[in-house]
């Protein structure tokens, strides 16, 4: 990945303006008024901070110059629908609409085909959790979801899941002093019983640093082969803890063996 070059899609990012927050919400207020040259030096002055946004990918061996692209939309959309009203500084607002964007940049252009109807029913599921979520003020069952959008829970849980990034072989999962260990480096032959033996017990000392629902987690993921949808709905939480609670129990876990 080259996202250190100096030029990225035309752009010499050595050249790149940095604007206060005081130049920001100047030309934020023009941009209302309809003001076209503010526009556009508000997308200029703000490539910066898609650069950095995009370095945040460089795991995905994506092009560099297709990700600033993307991001680039994120950002302008970000300006156009930025309200000024609020108190609210433009990058807070800015940074998850870029990320968003380029998320669903990622997503949609997947290797692993997700049929269009399947993507459909699970944008529309989340969409009904959010809703659910702020009617409930508490995480929606997937029964509750699939009730909202009027479809069998099995599809709902399916198309949920279906839109999980897949992790690459090559990710990264602990790193110290400049050394990597990636998911690949987990994977290796269970025909030695006696390799089995031992890497059961150091499994089992390395559950106890875990914490009680780190460990039911954990269990119900790799022991009773549940998805993090089904999971999420058992202990009441959303997908989304569930997986930073995963992560960082087998981080955890990695680090005790």
């Amino acid at each position: 990945m080259y996202y250190n070059k100096v030029e990225i899609c035309g752009v010499n990012t050595s050249k790149l303006k940095i604007l206060s927050d005081e130049e920001k919400k100047e030309l934020l207020v023009k941009c209302k008024e309809g003001d076209a040259m503010a526009r556009q030096k508000l997308i200029y002055g703000n490539l910066r901070l898609v650069l950095s946004i995009i370095q945040r990918f460089t795991s995905r061996n994506e092009n560099p110059d297709d990700l600033f692209q993307v991001g680039c939309i994120g950002l302008i959309k970000a300006i156009d629908n930025f309200n000024i009203e609020l108190d609210v500084k433009f990058s807070t607002y800015a940074v998850p609409m870029i990320i968003g964007e380029i998320r669903r940049y990622l997503r949609d252009n997947n290797s692993i085909r997700i049929s269009r109807s399947t993507r459909d029913m699970a944008y529309r599921a989340l969409q009904a959790r959010e809703e659910l979520a702020a009617e409930k003020q508490r995480e929606p069952t997937t029964d509750e979801i699939a009730a909202k959008i009027g479809e069998p829970r099995e599809l709902v849980v399916r198309a949920m899941e279906a839109i999980i990034e897949p992790i690459s072989l090559y990710e990264p999962v602990y790193s110290e002093n400049g050394d990597s260990l990636y998911v690949m480096d987990q994977l290796s032959d269970t025909g030695s019983s006696d390799e089995m033996w031992l890497e059961s017990i150091a499994l089992k000392e390395a559950m106890k640093s875990l914490s009680e629902r780190e460990r039911k987690i954990i269990n119900m993921r790799f022991y009773k082969n549940k998805t993090q949808v089904e999971i999420a709905e058992e202990i009441g939480i959303s997908q989304a803890q569930v997986s930073r609670l995963e992560k960082a129990a087998l981080e955890r876990m990695r680090k005790q063996i």
